[in-house]
């Protein structure tokens, strides 16, 4: 029993600060017995698991992220321990600002720049940009805690870019210890920096002279013209002329610029058109980059250019924007389009669908992508199902063509090219299975077990991926691995919720077709008429045998398990097992009915051998072939999780009751067939001509050579054992297997064997003991005998020794072939031969006195030799016969007789052993 696991403990973090997305080593005890089994890590209070890499319980190696706090402890979490704990922690920097123009040693980091959301450089303009040293003397950075400045200067900065600029937060963060004259040094550096400014209006104007001196020319030309027109003309057209000279200093300065000023504007309108390619490149080229993605498989970077482009140009008016962002558009519905194809093609795994319905929802597609994908599998599940009976009905229909009408289908029969092709296709029993014994297996059974071994596979490996799918579609997994969009996972949330039912009928309806297809192969007396044509289709030639039923409920079995492990409601699945106890029982009546068959036969295979205590191997077999029976059906009694009962209806419990006393009643029937076979009439064309079989012919012989009686005998042996030990142990197994009314299939048989037993019995005694008592009266009056007349007793005569000797021949018979017979045939014997004698003594008109002591001899010395096996009916019988007689008064008399009566027991002293009461002592009754 394992012990439960420790929470983690973190003792170390190296380094122990540092900036966000510094590589730590962390340390301690108990971090988790494997990658999977880490579930958490969080540094000052941020998680850590995504970039986090397990190298072993006591080791653990991740990024630090952005954390909110400055300072915290390392938590981990494991499936095994749970929540851990911390004895150090870890302190966040906030990283040092550097230009982009200072020099560094280290790679500038410029996420500070980077918008996650629309992939945009948002650069710092150049008018922004300022030189990283502005006093350009030697920084020497102080010692003053960040902590310190921050609460001195509170909303402050000493970012000299920064609007909340603090000089004095400057100065002490940089030139603490500074001196005086660095410090007057740095004050002439900034009045050099503001004087380079003023410099430049400086130059700008020095750079124009040329052209301020030619428009000094051009005005002192118009001034000296104006002067040669004279100063006598009149004022009012002073003003004329004056606009005629602005107007041709206008046209002079137009003539003069014009060639400057076009230059001017077309390298504008050139600067500006370059800026603006250059600026957004990212739109016109965008249309182009999305084809080229789509072409190479690259959706995610296609939907996150198209979602920049959407921030940034979705709402635009400029019409080029709207222009290309209307290409773009078009092209996005193409490949919402093309994305949907992929997602409802089968076949495809359950990776590839999630994947799909996570673009189209990142693509804003209409609809719902993920609900047509489950509408979609399902059908292809339905369809897959349909071709595989479709495919297999053919193929037991070709196979039907190939082969004899009378071929048993159990037989090992060569394959059809169809069926050979479709094996590669077929389920697979096992990975312990050899391919050349799956390969004869699969020869060799029916196509319907065939078939339901297949659409089980299929069912099982389809069900799982579909069942899954709706699950990320309930929880939202399948638009976010992470909890992230959030309003998303809840419209499916709520559209699970209300297709809920809908898809409850979908996985109804595979079970239903799964039901209704393996019952039109194995059980198409269970559908209706409509459902027969839809399901069933099936070459019935004969049903299948008990072996391949337990065989195809094993499977139907292991596909329910397979599916309950899939967390599928029970009351979806109830009909596979309501299928199972309609298999099982089925199965329990074939094999009864065929195990009654059997019994039938059993009578083909005696063998007549008798063992010391009577009996053939008749009752063994019997009971073997019974007991394998039962023994066959125990996959199929026993209850598996959920199953109930195969008694607990209680047609099922007659039906077996019934077969099981028609199974008792075929072996009975099968003994009185035996044992009343005349003796010619010896049926051996069912046993099979093997000639290594060394018994074969002797068993005929030996089968020949019994009598009538003698079968009789066995006969009687074998019910006799039946009654008291066979049936008995047959009801215990019955019992055992949870068989019903036990008790009403044994009365019936015990009945049912009692009277075989009793008609045999009969039939023997008829046999035996009426050719004794026919010849008694005949060897009474042999020599014309007469009791009135006769002399005096010289001893018994013959006719008595006669039937004493054939009395003696029958117990010899029975003692050959079963002792415990003995004392019942005797008894019968005896009261058959006593009840004649008395019968005959009584028509005795009247005896002389020897006739009567002759009389009384015989009848004494009958009496006396078989007294062992006398009872109350032929004791009643002698003492009739006696008191028939008259008196025997005098004492000679009673000498004499007591004398021929000892002289008849010496002389037959060896034939009456068998009488003897130590011959029959052990012996029942």
């Amino acid at each position: 029993m394992s012990r439960a696991r420790q929470p983690p403990l973190v003792t170390g973090i190296s380094p122990n600060e540092g900036i966000s997305w510094t590589k730590v080593t962390i340390r301690g005890e108990n971090l988790g017995t494997g990658p999977t089994d880490l579930i958490g890590l969080t540094i000052c209070g941020h998680n850590c698991l995504l970039t986090a890499e397990w190298m072993s319980a006591s080791k653990i190696v991740c990024r630090v992220g952005q954390a909110k706090n400055d300072k915290g402890d390392i938590i981990v979490t494991t499936k095994s321990g749970g929540k851990g704990t911390s004895t150090v922690s870890f302190k966040l920097l906030k990283p040092e600002k550097i230009g982009i123009l200072d020099q560094s040693a280290v790679w500038v980091d410029e996420m500070n720049y980077y918008d996650m959301r629309t992939d945009r450089n948002k650069g710092i303009p150049p008018l922004s940009l300022r030189p990283a040293n502005p006093l350009g003397i030697e920084i020497d950075k102080g010692r003053f805690p960040q902590k310190d400045l921050e609460s001195l200067f509170p909303g402050m900065s000493a970012d000299f870019t920064s609007e909340n600029f603090s000089a004095a937060w400057y100065l002490i963060e940089n030139h603490s210890t500074t001196s005086f004259d660095q410090l007057k040094t740095a004050v002439v550096n900034l009045k050099k920096q503001a004087n380079k400014k003023n410099e430049g209006s400086l130059a700008y104007v020095k750079g124009g002279l040329s052209t301020f001196f030619e428009a000094q020319d051009a005005l002192s030309a118009i001034h000296q013209k104006l002067e040669a027109d004279g100063t006598e003309k009149v004022e009012g057209s002073m003003t004329q002329k004056l606009e005629n000279v602005l107007n041709r200093a206008s046209n002079t300065a137009d003539t003069l610029f014009q060639e400057v000023l076009g230059r001017k504007d077309k390298a504008d309108s050139t600067r500006n058109a370059l800026n603006v390619l250059q600026r957004f490149k990212f739109l016109f080229n965008l249309p182009l980059n999305i084809e080229r993605n789509i072409q190479k498989g690259d959706y995610d970077v296609v939907i996150n250019d198209y979602e920049k482009a959407k921030s940034l140009f979705g709402k635009t008016e400029v019409q080029v924007f709207k222009k290309y962002y209307a290409e773009v558009e078009t092209r996005i519905e193409a490949l919402r389009e093309l994305l949907l194809d992929k997602l409802l093609e089968t076949p495809s795994t359950l990776h590839d669908q999630k994947r799909y319905i996570r673009y189209l929802s990142d693509l804003h597609a209409p609809g719902d992508p993920a609900w047509q994908c489950i509408g979609a599998q399902h059908q292809w599940i339905l369809q897959l199902m349909h071709n595989c009976k479709e495919s297999y009905v053919k193929e037991q229909k070709g196979n039907a063509l190939l082969h004899s009408p009378m071929l048993d289908l159990e037989s090992d029969v060569r394959p059809s090219p169809i069926g050979h092709l479709s094996q590669t296709a077929s389920l697979k029993r096992g990975s312990s299975f050899q391919s050349g014994r799956d390969d004869a297996w699969r020869y060799k059974a029916p196509q319907q077990v065939v078939f339901v071994e297949k659409l089980t596979k299929l069912v099982v490996s389809q069900l799982p991926n579909f069942w899954k799918l709706w699950v990320s579609y309930v929880n939202g997994s399948l638009f976010s691995e992470t909890a992230e969009k959030s309003g998303q996972m809840e419209r499916s949330k709520k559209n699970a919720r209300q297709r809920q039912n809908d898809f409850k009928k979908m996985i109804q309806e595979v079970m239903h077709s799964l039901v209704k297809l393996i019952r039109g192969a194995l059980l198409p007396f269970s559908l209706r008429e409509g459902e027969l044509r839809q399901y069933g289709g099936w070459e019935m030639k004969s049903e299948l045998s008990g072996q391949w039923l337990t065989h195809v409920i094993q499977t139907v079995r292991l596909s329910s398990e397979s599916l309950t492990a899939l967390e599928i409601p029970n009351d979806m699945l109830q009909i596979i097992q309501d299928l199972i106890l309609d298999l099982r029982v089925r199965c329990i009546i074939v094999t009864l009915q065929h195990t009654a068959e059997d019994i039938k036969r059993l009578a083909e295979k005696e063998d007549w051998v008798v063992d010391n205590e009577g009996l053939t191997s008749l009752p063994s077999q019997f009971e073997q072939c019974i007991i394998h029976s039962l023994q066959s059906l125990k996959t199929v009694l026993d209850c598996k999780p959920g199953e109930a009962s195969v008694f607990q209806q209680q047609k099922t419990q007659e039906d077996v009751c019934q077969l099981s006393i028609g199974i008792m009643q075929g072996f009975i029937d099968c003994l009185e067939q035996l044992s009343t076979k005349p003796d010619g009439d010896i049926d051996t064309s069912h046993l099979s001509v093997d000639v290594s079989s060394p018994d074969l012919f002797g068993s005929i012989h030996e089968e020949s050579s019994l009598s009538s009686e003698q079968r009789l005998l066995i006969a009687l042996s074998n019910c006799r054992y039946l009654e008291r030990h066979t049936f008995l142990n047959i009801a215990e197994h019955f019992e055992k297997h949870g068989f019903q009314g036990v008790d009403k299939i044994t009365q019936v048989s015990m009945e049912s064997l009692k009277e075989l037993d009793q008609r045999l019995f009969e039939m023997y005694i008829e046999f035996k003991a009426d050719p004794i008592v026919g010849s008694l009266e005949p060897g009474i009056y042999a020599g014309y005998f007469d009791w009135k007349d006769c002399l005096v007793p010289t001893g018994v005569r013959n006719y008595l020794k006669e039937a004493l000797v054939n009395i003696i021949a029958v117990h010899a018979e029975v003692f050959t072939i079963s002792k415990d017979l003995v004392p019942r045939v005797m008894s019968r014997v005896v009261e058959a031969v006593s009840e004649e004698l008395s019968r005959l003594m009584q028509c005795v008109s009247s005896f002389s006195k020897n006739g009567a002591l002759q009389a009384k001899l015989e009848i004494c010395a009958l009496r006396d030799t078989v007294a062992i096996y006398l009872t109350p009916e032929s004791k009643s019988s002698f003492k009739q016969a006696l008191e028939a007689l008259p008196q025997v008064s005098s004492g000679t008399d009673r000498k004499l007789l007591e004398e021929l009566l000892n002289k008849f027991k010496s002389s037959m002293h060896l034939q009456l052993t068998c009488f003897q009461a130590s011959s029959s002592a052990m012996m029942k009754t």
